[in-house]
């Protein structure tokens, strides 16, 4: 009996796990646990039936978190989006513009995911989207199945990291922390690793041209009248909205301020020049611009114009990240309006699922402080402390083990799951050990994005199976006979953005300052100098759920409160 009260956080962490591994829904198997553990506990005489006092309390703090606010809003904007027709236009734009080159159309598709990112934040929408739009067309046109289907499941993972992410808002909650702190550090490592999507492709394409062929002139059907591509006017246009943004952030913007609001504001400016030219060309019919131009600037600076709105107004200071989800909301129903797709049908669709994807993390954020009350009891955090704290390497070795642990956990489990069940856990002790919670965040969402596109359970890869051409079929255009897209080939081309993902996670590991450029945007006050007495804890007050009748440093045990 002793023996199984001293080892009892390893074993109701084995026992959570056996239960997901048997299917079990998350958050009723998270609740169990906590609960028949805690009835053990109570049996055992470990601590008494107040023990549960702490529960509602933590519940309606669960209830009271405004930062939850910013799920529901950022999931209906992605959802309305996604319904809009938005990524068709992208697509067809971006492929028409990069498609005359070498994998120019596997380069769209990187582009539009980032900028679908950005705007939906919403793997799923994503990954079917382009799905059914861009992969028929790369096959269509000879590209490797398994470079077609790789690309197109790893750029929908980018919703991940590119904020207005769900996990980094959830990664922000549980960690304590700023979800616009979140979305400063995740930036730059979302946008490395577009790049190096986009550098994969290319390196691809030269080693084996037929594996990424270039669009053919037939199917190019943005071309001018004499032939040429427009490309001229698109560049100029660019040229001169950037210069006019330039020197307006210049007036606008004071030298001082922090690098990403002066980059935030110039792109809202370009965006609105360009944007104003285009327009003044097509109603005054001047000719000044080519057909690619005038699609590229109608269809592009919409969605910039949302993303300022999101992700501008956070960065600038304007507005939190549940008002700037607000005005994303409200943004993405007035761009549906604008495009005429919206309609009584697509809102109702929106809103439902936006319901039920809201109802899914609440109940699992309920489940999850059940299990980490009866868990923090028994001394679980007193436990993870020094299994961790006892590794060789210090802070670096602590992370190395929880990259590692992290990767194989994601074969298994999805990153809700992840976020609610580990990082609860591991978030006192790489505080202890002195490690940014904005940096350790960011690695875990990185190295969590993995799990969408792991074989054999990753979510983008099911997503992407469930729309790709399970029979041979026979092309309209070319009317060529297009072999089936195996699962093998999906699986297959997975592999490759594993291993830059992976690299990805060694590179925030090593270099730091990728993430850790957050830190510019604040005051210089240094957050562990302050000390705020708000009374008795709740979930709120406390980023790891321990209430503060328990004890105060995070991993004292609570059970001693009520002996």
């Amino acid at each position: 009996m002793e023996f199984i009260i001293n080892n009892m956080p390893p074993i109701m962490f084995l026992t959570l796990i056996g239960f997901l591994l048997l299917g079990f829904p998350v958050a009723f198997s998270l609740a169990a646990n906590g609960i028949l553990y805690c009835l053990l506990g109570i049996f055992m005489g470990e601590f008494t039936f107040a023990f549960l006092q702490a529960l509602p309390e933590r519940i309606f703090g669960i209830v009271q978190n405004d930062s939850l606010l910013a799920v529901p809003f950022f999931t209906l904007m992605g959802l309305v989006l996604e319904r809009s027709g938005m990524a068709e236009d992208l697509l067809e734009t971006i492929g028409q513009l990069f498609g005359p080159i070498r994998g120019g159309l596997a380069i769209a598709v990187v582009v539009v995911g980032a900028m679908l990112a950005a705007t939906t934040g919403v793997v799923s929408a994503s990954v079917i989207s382009m799905g059914l739009i861009s992969l028929p067309i790369m096959l269509r046109y000879g590209y490797d199945r398994k470079l077609a289907t790789g690309v197109i499941a790893a750029s929908g993972t980018l919703s991940q990291i590119i904020p207005p992410s769900l996990v980094l808002i959830v990664l922000a909650d549980q960690l304590g922390r700023s979800i616009g702190d979140m979305y400063r550090g995740a930036i730059v490592p979302g946008f490395i690793l577009t790049s190096a999507y986009i550098l994969y492709i290319i390196v691809s394409s030269i080693l084996k041209p037929s594996s990424a062929p270039a669009l053919p002139e037939e199917a190019r059907v943005y071309n001018e009248p004499n032939g040429s591509r427009g490309l001229k006017s698109l560049l100029v246009v660019t040229l001169i909205a950037s210069a006019a943004a330039y020197y307006l952030d210049s007036i606008l913007v004071s030298e001082s301020a922090p690098v990403d609001e002066k980059v935030v504001v110039s792109l809202l400016l370009w965006g609105v020049i360009a944007f104003i030219i285009a327009l003044a060309n097509k109603f005054l019919r001047l000719g000044l611009l080519s057909r690619i131009a005038e699609r590229v600037i109608f269809v592009m600076v919409p969605p910039m114009f949302l993303i300022f709105l999101v992700l501008g107004t956070i960065f600038i200071g304007v507005a939190t990240p549940t008002e700037g989800g607000a005005m994303g909301a409200v943004g993405s129903i007035l761009l549906a309006m604008s495009r005429g797709k919206l309609n009584l049908d697509l809102l109702k669709q929106a809103m439902d699922t936006t319901t039920k994807i809201t109802s899914f993390v609440v109940f699992i954020l309920v489940g999850s402080t059940i299990f980490t009350l009866t868990f923090t009891g028994f001394g679980g955090q007193v436990w993870v402390h020094d299994l961790f704290e006892s590794l060789p390497g210090g802070q670096f070795g602590f992370l190395v083990v929880v990259s590692i642990a992290v990767f194989f956990l994601a074969f298994f489990l999805d990153f809700f799951e992840l976020a609610f069940i580990v990082v609860p856990l591991l978030g006192p002790v790489a505080e202890s050990m002195g490690i940014d919670l904005i940096w350790f965040g960011v690695l875990l969402a990185v190295n969590m994005q993995t799990s969408f596109i792991h074989p054999p359970f990753g979510f983008a890869l099911f997503y992407l199976r469930s729309v790709a051409a399970k029979d041979d079929y026979i092309d309209k255009v070319t009317g060529k006979l297009i072999p089936k897209v195996t699962t093998g080939d999906i699986y297959k081309g997975s592999i490759a953005f594993i291993v830059i993902q992976l690299m990805m996670v060694a590179l925030v590991m090593y270099w730091p300052d990728v993430v850790m450029h957050y830190k510019g945007q604040g005051s210089g006050v240094d957050p562990s100098t302050i000390i705020i007495d708000s009374g008795a804890g709740s979930y709120g007050s406390d980023p790891y759920g321990t209430p503060s009748p328990y004890g105060g440093d995070g991993f004292s045990n609570p059970a001693d409160a009520f002996q």
